[in-house]
């Protein structure tokens, strides 16, 4: 028994060792593993995972658009101050896709990307035939643009709206303002003020988004560093724009807004934005997860579109107004367009108190992007703008009235998506739930390693308590029997030496 027990014992200590040992690798190795299997799937390269969620993304992708429409045009006309009314949304389903991808010799590789819209009628609250009132976008703008020429060129085009019956607002619907519409007014404006609209046929607001590329990305491919993985090269060829009145306004930052390199911190990202002409940085508020997956929230600063004065940074975006609003008139064929989060949505009070019918509101007017920190996957993002336009009275332009100069919104639009279905099980199984059992084994095997080691000990030390209480006692032996000279009885007089000495 005792033997059985020694070996259980053994058997345990071994076994908790070979725990211990495998806990330990898996501490040392374990990220190691974790990061190479991160590397080798958030890459740019056919062989990733991530790869196909990049060329082709399957996450299903809405815009989601409202308008201002004008309640009081006749009198904000008399100068008068605008009342709107928000309406909408109207839904499109948005499918993006890559083409002409190209990969070069410097671990970057080039890229077209396109975007379709297509109407979503169950998910609108009305139709694109809906009518709805604001802004003479056309007339309005370059009536903005021409206020300092000579006033007989003034003049002259006032003439000339007055005979096409041109007015300062028109009345049109949903489509035709998204998707465009045949003005007689390009022509006639080109003909009066040569190349102040530089172009032909339909005029809409979003007549160059669906079915058209954002320009000709070149990205890093993270294949020699996966730091600088979806980090951005050149758009269009240019390390720099030229919209901006400085250098660093002008830089191309971040990446394409799609991806970042994985590992991230809870500090800021950024991401270069074709529709705004500029580099947009969003900085970290909070962790948190989507559906079991760990994530950053980013958020836009306040500072984002804060004036020169604000955040002198921003100066170079200038001229500007009031904080909370851009001026993207440099990249937007010169017209008096300003960007900004919707409904005003933390900016300057004076442009909300303007317009009647706004309500600013972070829950539904905040840009969000919730981001996977270890792949630099973004799973859940709502990216939110406002359009709008600066009106007032022209002189020599009657048809501007004496409409007061104010900042009028024309509509805001919402690019919202979400990871789901078989890739959010695949994303989640590759990149989250293998990890993580990887960590937890390490903590398992390590636990019971100590735990057998312990138990192996307390074994052994029991087995050797029982053996010894089982062994055979040891007798003493017996005196030696007294020989026949020794006197039995000593003399009690006779003293002993000691007595004697004593």
């Amino acid at each position: 028994m005792a033997a059985v027990r020694c070996s259980l014992s053994l058997g345990l200590a071994l076994a908790g060792a070979v725990c211990a040992v495998l806990g330990v690798c898996l501490l040392v190795v374990g990220p190691v593993i974790i990061k190479e299997q991160v590397v080798k799937n958030v890459r740019i390269d056919p062989s990733s995972i991530a790869f196909g969620m990049w060329k082709d993304i399957p996450v299903p992708f809405y815009l989601s658009v409202y308008f201002f429409e004008v309640l009081n045009s006749k009198e904000v006309l008399q100068g008068a101050k605008p009342m709107v009314n928000q309406r909408g949304p109207y839904v499109y389903r948005e499918f993006r896709y890559k083409t002409n991808i190209t990969f070069h010799d410097n671990d970057t590789v080039s890229f077209l990307e396109y975007r379709k819209l297509f109407f979503q009628p169950d998910l609108s609250n009305g139709s694109e035939d809906d009518y709805i009132v604001l802004p003479n976008i056309l007339l309005m703008g370059a009536a903005v643009m021409m206020e300092n020429l000579p006033n007989f060129v003034k003049l002259l085009l006032s003439g000339a709206l007055a005979g096409l019956k041109q007015q300062a607002f028109m009345n049109r619907t949903v489509g035709e303002i998204m998707w465009g519409y045949e003005d007689p007014l390009v022509d006639t404006i080109n003909m009066i003020v040569p190349g102040l609209i530089p172009f032909k046929g339909k005029f809409g607001l979003f007549v160059e988004l669906n079915s058209s590329d954002s320009g000709l990305f070149t990205v890093n491919t993270g294949m020699k560093n996966i730091s600088r993985v979806h980090m951005i090269d050149t758009w269009n060829g240019l390390k720099k724009v030229n919209y901006w009145r400085s250098s660093g306004c002008n830089m191309i930052n971040g990446t394409a807004g799609e991806m970042w390199p994985p590992f991230m911190s809870p500090t800021s990202l950024e991401f270069y934005s074709p529709d705004a002409c500029r580099s947009m940085t969003l900085v970290y508020q909070q962790s948190g997860q989507y559906k079991g997956v760990p994530t950053y929230r980013f958020v836009a600063p306040k500072t984002l579109f804060a004036n020169g004065t604000d955040y002198p940074p921003n100066e170079g975006f200038c001229p500007c107004m009031q904080s909370g609003i851009q001026n993207v008139s440099t990249c937007r064929l010169n017209a008096p367009m300003f960007i900004s989060h919707p409904h005003f949505y933390n900016a300057d009070p004076v442009l909300v108190n303007a317009v009647e019918g706004l309500h600013p509101s972070e829950q539904e007017h905040a840009l969000f992007l919730d981001v996977h920190p270890m792949t630099g996957i973004p799973l859940n993002c709502s990216i939110k703008l406002q359009l709008n336009l600066y009106i007032k009275q022209v002189s020599g332009i009657i048809q501007t009235g004496k409409i007061k100069p104010v900042v009028l919104p024309l509509l805001w639009f919402a690019e919202s998506g979400y990871i789901e279905g078989s890739v959010l099980k695949q994303f989640y199984t590759n990149l989250v739930l293998i990890p993580s059992l990887l960590d937890y084994l390490k903590y398992i095997f390590l636990g019971l390693g100590v735990l057998l080691i312990i138990s192996a000990a307390v074994l052994m030390a029991t087995s050797r308590k029982t053996t010894a209480e089982k062994s055979p006692r040891r007798t003493t032996p017996p005196s030696k029997p007294p020989s026949e000279t020794t006197p039995l009885l000593h003399d009690a007089e006779t003293p002993s030496q000691d007595d004697a000495k004593a």
